[in-house]
């Protein structure tokens, strides 16, 4: 429930955020492809790490809007004809589908530019303010979620090993899902933070694997989009590699890396579990 609750705040601050911007078609994208629904994960993941430091979330939720709006860039760049030529995301047609290509361009672009905006006018301690976005600049940018970008694209005609699979998913997924850990240690616990940066990205491997198994097991109504592309396109994947029964022994084990990880950490050890069993269940 509690859960639940936070989604909820973060959704209605970021209709708050979305509703300052000038009118046209941009925001509509902007606002469209945010609110299309989605788990609200990497949100989730900075909220409950500030919660079990017993730190009071409420002050930081811009950071948590933040990142879901650079997250939700990253959806519509993805989709678009140039990249994976997607029709459908969060069960609904992606914005270049529902709105056009230049559109979708420019609400990319914009969301990626007001998040550090949402960042800047946010009332922290200067030494504070630039930690955070230079660990978000980071993690979005060509140190991170780009670079892999770029090397997942290469990869669609060229052969990964397990190596460059994994190191692919560490710059494409797990760049976002370790850097809300990172800054809540920023805030929380500042010596913390590359050891939550670290769990981050064993939980973005894990997640990214999570996704090559769905791929093959789910169906496009169950995840809201399309669903064996990666066989059809003949991409490299922890399944095509390793089968789906090692892959799922792949993502268990990672998960048991992450609990213990968090067991050496001193902080709330239950609310940390409980997030990373939501995640270890999804089914989309």
């Amino acid at each position: 429930m509690m859960m639940n609750n936070m989604i909820e705040e973060v959704n209605e601050r970021l209709k708050e955020i979305l509703s300052q911007y000038r009118p046209g078609l941009v925001k509509e994208a902007m606002t469209y492809s945010v609110m299309a629904g989605g788990k609200r994960l990497r949100p989730l993941l900075f909220i409950q790490t500030l919660r079990a430091y017993n730190v009071d979330y409420h002050k930081y939720i811009d950071i948590a809007c933040a990142i879901e709006m650079i997250h939700t860039y990253s959806l519509i760049h993805d989709d678009l004809p140039g990249m994976d030529n997607d029709d459908l995301r969060r069960g609904k047609p992606t914005c270049h589908k529902q709105f056009d290509e230049a559109t979708a361009i420019l609400a990319g672009d914009a969301l990626l530019n007001e998040s550090m905006n949402v960042i800047l006018r946010m009332d922290l301690n200067d030494a504070l303010k630039l930690k955070v976005l230079g660990s978000l600049y980071q993690a979005s940018g060509l140190g991170g979620m780009i670079y892999g970008q770029q090397q997942d694209m290469y990869f669609e005609s060229h052969k990964a090993s397990l190596e460059e699979l994994q190191a692919i998913h560490h710059d494409k997924t797990g760049a976002l899902i370790s850097v809300p850990m990172k800054i809540a240690g920023l805030i929380a616990k500042e010596e913390d933070a590359n050891a939550l940066e670290d769990i981050g990205f064993k939980l973005g491997l894990a997640f990214q694997i999570q996704d090559d198994i769905l791929d093959v097991t789910s169906t496009t109504e169950t995840l809201g989009k399309r669903v064996g592309s990666d066989i059809t396109n003949h991409k490299s994947t922890y399944v095509s590699l390793l089968g789906l029964e090692e892959s799922q022994k792949r993502v268990e084990d990672l998960f048991e890396e992450c609990l213990a990880d968090v067991y050496g950490l001193q902080l709330n050890h239950g609310l940390m579990i409980e997030l990373f069993q939501i995640i270890m269940k999804r089914v989309n």
